[in-house]
């Protein structure tokens, strides 16, 4: 149902079933679709509460119909994810699309750092089927394994899914050796059996310098 027309637009080819999209990247229809704006990317009350603790926002719009819709989003290159059963996590800002036989939510992934103590949570995805998620230029896929774990810098972090387990050390980034950065700089580790999603620049974040 998901297909790529280059590398920066997703064509979702419906029979009368729905997907959920991020609020506004339509670019074109053929047929008949309907488009209903979802408040927020969790599932019922209680996505509705975690989103509100957490204040992780993800505005989505459910499409269904017959015929063919065309996605994109600032020319973000995209990229398919299928999901057998499995659980992806995804920064919200990265999610492009997912099918109707797909879940979202929102998890607790750790502590920012011990000084500040705060919170990071990210989006869910799981169940059967196809998500779309962008990056700002051609992802990298890398995978992860108990003999070589990775460390990623928050502002290029995507996506991973796998049993992987996230941690976050205080260190010097990049920006802060040039004398970019502020504060408490650290980074993402992950351990265990899986695969990161990495992009080739580093988003605006405050992710970087806590």
């Amino acid at each position: 149902m998901f297909r790529l027309q280059g590398s920066k637009v997703l064509a979702v080819d419906m029979t009368g079933d729905a997907v959920k999209a991020k609020n506004g990247s339509m670019v074109a229809y053929d047929g008949q679709m309907a488009f209903k704006k979802l408040s927020g990317g969790g599932e019922g009350i209680r996505g509705m509460v975690t989103r509100r603790i957490t204040g992780e926002q993800m505005t989505l719009m459910e499409v269904k119909g017959q015929g063919t819709c065309w996605f994109a989003d600032r020319a973000s290159e995209i990229n398919l994810v299928n999901l057998q059963g499995d659980k992806l996590f995804v920064e919200s800002s990265n999610l492009l699309a997912t099918d109707s036989g797909l879940r979202t939510g929102t998890s607790f992934t750790g502590l920012r750092g011990a000084s500040q103590g705060n919170g990071l949570f990210t989006t869910t995805i799981e169940g059967h089927g196809q998500a779309a998620i962008m990056s700002d230029g051609p992802a990298v896929v890398v995978r992860v394994s108990s003999q070589y774990p990775l460390t990623v810098d928050p502002g290029a972090y995507i996506a991973h899914q796998g049993n992987l387990r996230q941690s976050f050390q205080s260190g010097v980034t990049f920006r802060t050796f040039m004398g970019e950065g502020g504060g408490e700089a650290f980074q993402i580790r992950f351990e265990g059996d899986g695969v990161v999603y990495v992009q080739p620049s580093e988003r605006n974040s405050i992710a970087g310098d806590v």
